[in-house]
């Protein structure tokens, strides 16, 4: 449900809505609108054609108070927090961390001002409230309205006689680390144009990404935004780097080669470059490259720091 894209199930969406309004005792609204995108649907409400209260802590925030309240009686404190293991822990942080995104993309966008920041409060985050969903929807209860609407669209805005329904995004890119992640277009992007552009989760400019394809080391050196150089030395590749550089190794002994490249304004990137004992199935050996502290002296300290040893008290019995 976090990760879902693509074109929004309006009638489903839509029932979901009215079910949540008559599970907090609210009338239906009167009309639905729908917004391509959260920025657009915050620029539709900063427009003043959506008029009266928002009804958000009836519709959301007591029903789950209600139904978390009468879970953990239910099942007791240990019997919860092993609900919660189960279901929505395993979706808080790359839930929490998307909604994040977006709200600072819409932010910067629209601007930083009280309204902006008011209409962000109103929202129902709709995918991005599957933690607590998964948890505890799905029992007949209060939050089959919301569960409904979180499964067929995206954020929505509840209000006393009208609601605002979002499209779903229509492209996702992560890592495997699940952090927002691309480096040749929006890692998030909505149907009406809004993206949110990032690489290892880092947010960076969509024209920094569109040169990444024409980077040397001469390029590399020159930027003077730290967090921005330490992308294009990812995407350039640190291998390439140093042998373009023409780095001189620091120290090498029978666990890897330890490399060092100086970074004006910033801490050195320092990296033990270690071979694969075991062959690849074509009987090539692959090299990996360790990001290891800067104060590292030599490739065996370097390495048994990704272990957390000393160097002394690194001593494999078998290399893989």
């Amino acid at each position: 449900m976090v990760a879902a894209t693509g074109p929004a199930d309006r009638a489903a969406a839509e029932a979901g809505v009215r079910l949540a309004y008559r599970a907090a005792g609210l009338p239906e609204p009167g009309r639905v609108l729908w917004a391509a995108s959260p920025r657009a649907a915050v620029a539709l409400l900063l427009g003043g054609e959506v008029t009266g209260r928002s009804v958000r802590e009836q519709v959301r925030t007591r029903p789950w108070e209600s139904e978390r309240a009468r879970v953990h009686a239910e099942s007791g404190p240990g019997g919860y927090a092993a609900l919660w293991a189960a279901t929505g822990a395993r979706l808080w942080e790359p839930a929490r961390a998307l909604a994040d995104r977006i709200r600072a993309g819409i932010v910067e966008e629209l601007g930083d001002t009280p309204d902006v920041r008011l209409r962000l409060l109103d929202a129902v985050l709709g995918q991005h409230d599957a933690a607590w969903l998964a948890a505890l929807a799905g029992r007949g209860g209060a939050l089959d309205g919301l569960a409904a609407v979180a499964r067929h669209a995206g954020w929505w805005w509840p209000y006393e006689d009208i609601a605002v329904i979002c499209e779903r995004p229509a492209e996702l890119h992560r890592d495997e680390a699940g952090r927002l992640d691309r480096g040749d277009g929006p890692a998030l992007a909505f149907p009406d144009g809004f993206a949110l552009h990032a690489w290892r989760g880092m947010p960076v400019p969509a024209e920094f990404l569109a040169g990444l394809g024409d980077l040397t080391p001469e390029g590399i050196r020159a930027e003077e935004n730290a967090e921005l150089r330490r992308v294009m030395l990812e995407f350039y590749g640190y291998d390439r780097y140093l042998a373009e550089s023409g780095a001189e190794p620091l120290h090498r002994d029978g666990t890897g080669v330890l490399w060092r490249i100086p970074l004006d304004g910033d801490e050195d990137v320092v990296m033990v470059e270690v071979v694969n004992s075991t062959a690849e199935p074509d009987g090539t050996f692959r090299t990996y490259w360790l990001r290891v502290p800067p104060a590292t002296r030599t490739a065996r300290e370097g390495v048994a720091w990704t272990f957390g040893l000393a160097a002394d008290a690194y001593a494999p019995l078998h290399e893989t």
